[in-house]
């Protein structure tokens, strides 16, 4: 019996079995493709987190001297360290919908030239979606040492340009903790920076600086009774040496 390639029921069972086959392919292209897409994220978390400390390396660098720079890695939640979890496995875009100090916070310790720096994860909102990165303190657990930020659909020349040199530069030096120890954190402000707790805004970029500076703020938060009791323990050691 011949088929008639005119016929309606040729047509939809021609459809039908089109769907299929490209469903098929996509599932098994996307299912090849995902360990080699997961090192590539698993790689460039590793040259942000080298970022933050001022090593700049390729992803696939990153990769291979990550472990030469940060020589611990934990977990905190309630301002408590939580054994067995992973740091780097952790979902920051998960955790920061949880309350502040229910969170999962990752926090990394490297080492480079013989001094101690302690990076945390940042994870917010920008104007058209989510903002990450991370900050790095120096051995006083108060002066930010470097700062790398990242985007997934911040607008060109405005919001985006929050993970250019000209805006992440300006981080270094500046304070978290007033002078009783209390997070004070930085404000992205419009106008120009006059304090060690502020850095210039984004011109035009207003929504995507607030998005970094409420970022900081909640993120940071997670971190304070553990560093600042480590800074004790810190600060004791050294003038008992």
């Amino acid at each position: 019996m011949a088929i008639n390639v005119n016929g309606n029921g040729y047509t939809y069972f021609f459809a039908v079995a089109m769907v299929f086959v490209v469903a098929a392919s996509l599932s098994f292209v996307a299912t090849t493709l995902k360990p080699m897409q997961d090192t590539n994220i698993e790689q460039e978390k590793m040259q942000n987190i080298l970022s933050s400390i001022k090593i700049d390396v390729s992803r696939e660098e990153a990769a291979q001297v990550f472990n030469d720079y940060v020589v611990e890695s934990m977990v905190l939640s309630g301002n408590e360290r939580v054994d067995g979890l992973d740091a780097f496995s952790i979902d920051m875009l998960k955790e920061v919908r949880r309350p502040n100090m229910e969170r999962n916070a990752p926090l990394y310790i490297a080492q480079k030239e013989g001094k101690t720096y302690y990076i945390i994860p940042l994870q917010g909102t920008g104007l058209w979606g989510p903002i990450w990165g991370y900050i790095s303190l120096e051995e006083d657990m108060n002066t930010v040492y470097g700062a790398v930020f990242d985007h997934r659909a911040e607008t060109p020349g405005l919001g985006a340009e929050i993970r250019t040199p000209i805006f992440m530069d300006q981080f270094p030096g500046k304070k978290i903790l007033d002078t009783d120890g209390d997070l004070v954190s930085i404000d992205v402000r419009k106008g120009g920076s006059t304090t060690d707790y502020e850095v210039d805004g984004i011109s035009g970029g207003t929504i995507t600086s607030d998005g970094v500076e409420l970022m900081l703020a909640d993120c940071l938060e997670s971190y304070m009774t553990f560093l600042k009791e480590y800074a004790g323990v810190t600060a004791s050691a050294q003038l008992m040496n």
